[in-house]
């Protein structure tokens, strides 16, 4: 039998199959591999002493770490436009380590009626991130966002403050009473829980990850220097026709990247965060770097 981790508690963990949701525990070759099985993972069960265990762990597309998750498809970079106002670093560190990671990332600016949706707005305008704008009142951009999750794993991201709650409110009006009667259920309060939950909706399916805010991009992923130009997709017409081989394009003479930014192809904020993420990795040695990412 096979299905999917849909969350894991105190070693137990919760698997969606074909004939409903089954509790088991891993197979103790894992912790001698050192693989946790995590939420998402498409795992195969098989009986074991009269009750389920996981005996296999099918290839992942992609893993995180912090939230531990698995085969994430779409991760939506939830930004207010004010209050907090949004920081574009932030929003560039996630998405690049989403891209890093084979996964979509789509920019939802919520508080559309305040003050700096056409700031953000024009920031991703020239890169090839989805941007999708909230407006609660008429309900635009929420079928955008569900047509993006039918089909896939999805997860919202976002430091407090920015509207998740509502945004997922919005959404899916029960969620909130959904994730309750979970957390109730497996005996944890809902505000305790740091245990990432899947549940489906719209034809998809959706990763509830308590403690996936941005201040925690460094823990998500970790991007080396040189891997660092492929994390902006739209530096991608660029890649290899700078004059010199191994170009960091920051300073050399006869960057492509740098001429088409001159020429506005490309956008100053992205850019000025590129730069930033360069200088924070371009020291680091291959023993230094965070293990597992």
């Amino acid at each position: 039998m096979t299905g999917y981790i849909t969350k894991g508690i105190g070693g137990f963990y919760y698997v969606k199959t074909s004939e409903g949701v089954v509790e088991c525990k891993p197979r103790g070759i894992f912790r001698k591999q050192k693989i946790t099985p995590v939420a998402g993972d498409v795992v195969t069960l098989e009986t074991e002493n009269g009750g389920a265990v996981i005996a296999a762990i099918a290839p992942r597309r992609n893993v995180f770490v912090r939230p531990p998750m698995a085969n994430l498809d779409v991760l939506f970079l939830v930004a207010s436009t004010t209050q907090p106002t949004p920081s574009t670093l932030v929003l560039d560190k996630l998405s690049a380590i989403a891209v890093d990671k084979g996964v979509q990332p789509v920019i939802v600016c919520t508080k559309s009626d305040l003050a700096e949706a056409e700031f953000l707005r024009s920031a991703y305008e020239k890169s090839t991130l989805p941007f999708i704008r909230i407006d609660y009142a008429t309900g635009e951009g929420l079928d955008d966002i569900r047509h993006w999750i039918n089909g896939r794993l999805c997860a919202f991201c976002g430091n407090s403050g920015v509207g998740k709650s509502t945004l997922l409110n919005a959404l899916l009006p029960d969620v909130e009473r959904q994730t309750a009667a979970i957390s109730q259920k497996l005996g944890r309060g809902r505000h305790t829980t740091r245990e990432v939950t899947i549940f489906e909706a719209f034809g998809g399916r959706i990763a509830d990850t308590p403690g996936f805010a941005s201040l925690e991009a460094s823990r998500a992923g970790f991007i080396p220097k040189e891997g660092l130009e492929h994390a902006f997709p739209e530096f991608g017409p660029y890649l290899g026709a700078c004059r010199f081989t191994g170009c960091s394009h920051r300073s050399e003479k006869g960057c492509a990247v740098r001429a088409a930014l001159a020429e506005g192809k490309l956008s100053q904020t992205r850019y000025d965060s590129y730069c930033a993420m360069y200088d924070e990795v371009k020291d680091v040695k291959e023993w230094q770097r965070p293990k597992g990412m």
